[in-house]
């Protein structure tokens, strides 16, 4: 099993790396995480927005593979409290995909043919976050879920 946190450009600020590798390290001692990072759209600044999303939407299927599980981090997806995403997580893993993959997207979302090809969307919250901080507080997340899963004591009930 592997579960990769797919993302559109880089992490410029290196607090949040570090956090984000910090975090990344933890998770896997659970499963085999990875971050895989998708090139900026060339020229973005000269595209309409749902130019940019089209753009970026081929990227993000051509960097799918058959079979995947396909989770979008969006605001337009589902609230959990930490206990629900952990076994709602459980159950994304007892379905036994080769491979969960969580996508962080652009600035303006994402194109109607990558919605199609989810199977869940998640919302880390309500209010709007930077690309950036949602793979912080996504990898968080992730392993507190890991943590609630083995009933370890990071996740203070």
């Amino acid at each position: 099993m592997l579960v990769r946190l797919l993302c559109i450009g880089k992490t410029q600020s290196s607090y949040i790396r570090e956090g984000v590798d910090e975090y990344s390290s933890r998770i896997n001692k659970y499963v085999k995480f990875e971050i895989s990072v998708l090139p900026d759209i060339r020229n973005a600044a000269t595209l309409s927005a749902d130019q940019r999303k089209q753009a970026e939407g081929k990227l993000i299927i051509q960097s799918l593979q058959p079979g995947d599980f396909l989770v979008l981090l969006d605001e337009k997806g589902k609230t959990y409290t930490s206990e629900e995403f952990a076994r709602q997580w459980q159950q994304w893993l007892n379905r036994g995909p080769r491979q969960i993959v969580c996508l962080v997207g652009g600035p303006y979302g994402f194109s109607e043919e990558v919605y199609l090809k989810a199977q869940a969307q998640l919302s880390l919250s309500a209010m709007t976050f930077s690309h950036e901080m949602v793979r912080l507080f996504f990898a968080e997340q992730l392993y507190r879920a890991y943590t609630i899963i083995n009933k370890e004591p990071y996740h203070h009930r």
